[in-house]
Formats: C-alpha cells, structure tokens, sequence
C-alpha cells in the first residue's frame, strides 16, 4: 500500500474540521439572537441566562469528556460527541421560549465539551513537541472559522427559511463531519499510510510522557500538580473575553451600534477572521522565538501568551472610540490576541502533562476557563443594561493581562512526575 507524505497534517486537518462545526453550532445562537429574540419575546437578561446554561454545561462536562477520551480513545470518543452534539444543536429549532431554549443549549454544552480536549490530544498523538504549538496553532483555527461562518450562514438561513432552520442546517453539518471522523480518523500506530519516516519523526520528537507506555495520572494527581494550576487560572481569567465575543458581538453591533442584520452579516465575522490569524502566528511565534530569541522551547510559549495578552488592550479602548468601524478594527485585534494567548496556553498543557492524561488536564482547566466566563456573563448580562459595553472591555484586558502574569509566575517546564511502565523506546512498539 502506497503511503501518504505529511499524513500528520492530514489528521489535524480533521480536527479543525470538527473545531469548525463545534464552533460554528455554538456560534449559531448569538447570530440568531436578535430575530429569536424578538420572536420569542427574550429579552438581554433572559438571554444571559442562555449563554450561562450553555456554559455551565461546558464547564462541568469538560474533565468528564477530557477523562472519557483519555480512557475510550480520541476516535471512538470525539465521534460519540460530535454526534450528540449535532443532534442538540438541531433540537434548539424546537424551542418555544427562553426556558426551552436554555435547555437545549445546556445540552449542547454537555456534549460540545469535548472539542478542546480531543483536538489537544489528537495533536500529542501525532506530533513531536517542537511542531505541537503550529498543529495546535491551526486546529485552534477551528474554533474561529467557526465563528466566522455562522454571520454570514446564519443570517443567509433567516432571510430564507427563519432562525429555526439555521439550528437544522449546521446540525446536519455536524452529523456530516462525524461520519468522515469515523472514517478517517485513525492512530498513528493503526494508520497504514504513515510512512516510517514520518512515524519516527514523530515519535522522536515525543517526550517520554507521550509514549504509548507513559502511565495515565489521576484526577486528584492532576489537580495537586503546580502547572495545572498554572493554566487553570489563567484559562479562568481568559476566556471570558472570547465567550463574550461569541456570544455578544452580534447584539452589540445591534444594540449600541445601531447596525441591521445585514450589515452584522457583513461586520460580525471579521474578529473571528483576526482570531484565525492568531490561531495561526500565534502558533508558528513560539518556534520563531525559539530560534531567534536564545530561549527554550518552553519558555517561547510563554512569550506568546504575554504577547497576546498586551494585544487585548486594544478592545478595553473601544468605549474611545465613535466610529463602528473602528469599533469593529479593536475587537478584530482582540480576536487576534485572545486565539494567540489561547493556542500557547494549550501548548503549553501539551507541554507538561502526558498523552494519557492531556484531555483530562485541559478539560480540568476548561471547566476553569467557563467558570470564569458563566460568572463573568451572569454579571454581563445584568450590568450591560446600566453601564453599557465600554467598561466591560477594560475589565476583560485587565483580565487578560492577569492571566499572562499567573504563566509567567507559576508555570515550570516538566509535567506532573507519573511513573512510566518502561522506559524502553516506543518507536518498535507503536509499529
């Protein structure tokens, strides 16, 4: 049988292709928001609670789903999801109210909680550590071409068929993906097409912790370890910056720009076009600083994250600002910066903990992260009303650059000290 050159590439093309549909399901609703709202008389303060059912969900689901993909597999577990969470993005066409449709995001949130985790973990099973951040940096991509999609494809569904038939259409997507996932997805030690030579490559280049002999650690283990804390924090005070974008764009383009939806369809998929680029350079910056700025490997990432970090500024200024557009040029920037500290923390998850325990160590730090972002909305959505969007920006870049603080003081290269079965190279094992 013929082998496939870069088949590697080829798998974290898979995983950005489900990123894509992940993303561009939860995204579905925030587009929608306006048209739904109006029709099922939602007001801001109930749609908050919404988005807070969605992400409380994902929070709590995240280290289940990260432990069932480290103790089922990535194949067997990201398809098992995916799935599930196709069909409860299908089922949101079925809501009648704010009630109902709460529910329906909170399962989406149960079942859409395994992305991160097992595009992480797909990513240390098939590249070599000085090549994980660029993988990560472009299966991150995932998450903002997802978001970047649903303006355009959702308002495209409403102006056609109604909001309900948006929901529909990018659950079938999803239904879609799963089958090519199952399909094509496989590990490198049961990929036929990998060539030798890019099967030792990888497993050179893997730390012994991302052997297939490296022993799995326990929750409690994971949770007692330095580093965890390291990007959990972090993640904590990050992402409600992205969750915000995700969620709130479109009505503050409405809202306090007094934008229609066809300029929203127009404007809103810019910040995530700006999140891609990050993905991407944020990914290929940490070996650029590697070679050029005499530091570790290690110690690059953390470059990246204060990088991104001071990029956030730029939307805490946009209450500064009168013109939309300009408006739209800072969380553009803000969209760069947060996908840019966002994939170097992942890296760095990828870094410090196992093979066999990566998904469960991110999805531990996810639950982190939407804790944040469920505690920040829950304010956002009651306070928006009275002080407006401006201050709530300045409060995210403050958090922003906290959190490149907390890397910079807690993080320690080396992961948590699991015993190994044997110590013996992989390389013949795996073939």
């Amino acid at each position: 049988m013929s082998k496939m050159r870069g088949m590697r590439w080829w798998m974290v093309g898979l995983v950005t292709l489900g990123l894509i549909v992940n993303y561009l399901a939860r995204n579905t609703l925030s587009v929608a928001a306006p048209t739904m709202m109006a029709e099922l008389h939602i007001d801001t303060k109930q749609y908050s609670y919404i988005v807070v059912a969605w992400q409380v969900c994902y929070a709590v689901m995240q280290p289940v789903a990260g432990f069932v993909l480290d103790a089922i597999g990535t194949k067997i577990g990201f398809a098992v999801f995916a799935f599930a969470w196709s069909l409860a993005c299908a089922c949101a066409a079925l809501a009648s109210g704010w009630q109902s449709m709460a529910f329906f995001r909170g399962l989406l949130g149960l079942t859409e909680a395994a992305g991160i985790p097992a595009g992480v973990k797909a990513t240390t099973e098939w590249f070599p550590a000085k090549e994980r951040s660029v993988a990560i940096g472009w299966f991150n991509i995932g998450s903002s071409i997802g978001a970047l999609c649903a303006p355009p494809l959702v308002v495209w569904a409403i102006l056609h068929a109604g909001w309900k038939s948006a929901f529909v259409i990018v659950g079938g997507l999803g239904i879609a993906w799963t089958l090519l996932w199952v399909v094509f997805y496989k590990h490198p030690r049961d990929q036929k097409l990998l060539s030798d030579t890019e099967r030792d490559h990888i497993l050179s280049g893997q730390e012994a912790k991302h052997q297939d002999s490296a022993a799995r650690a326990s929750w409690r283990e994971i949770v007692r370890n330095r580093n965890f804390w390291s990007i959990a924090i972090p993640r904590f005070l990050s992402e409600p910056a992205w969750q915000t974008f995700n969620a709130w764009i479109p009505l503050y383009m409405a809202t306090e720009r007094h934008m229609d939806l066809k300029e929203i369809a127009v404007f809103a998929w810019l910040p995530f076009l700006a999140a891609d680029i990050g993905c991407v350079l944020g990914g290929y910056l940490s070996p650029f600083v590697h070679r050029h700025f005499n530091v570790s490997l290690f110690a690059s990432r953390k470059w990246v994250v204060a990088f991104g970090a001071l990029c956030m500024i730029a939307p805490g200024c946009i209450g500064l600002v009168a013109s939309p557009y300009t408006a739209i040029f800072l969380l553009c920037i803000g969209g760069f910066a947060h996908q840019t500290l966002s994939g170097a923390l992942y890296a760095i998850t990828s870094d410090v903990f196992g093979k066999n325990e990566v998904a469960t160590a991110t999805g531990l730090a996810g639950m982190s992260g939407y804790l944040g972002a469920t505690l920040f909305t829950l304010v956002f959505g009651v306070v928006v009303t009275h002080v407006g969007y401006s201050p709530l920006f300045v409060v995210l870049a403050v958090f922003d650059v906290l959190a490149a603080v907390v890397v910079w003081t807690l993080v320690r290269d080396g992961g948590p000290r699991t015993p190994r079965k044997t110590d013996a190279p992989a390389v013949a094992g795996i073939r």
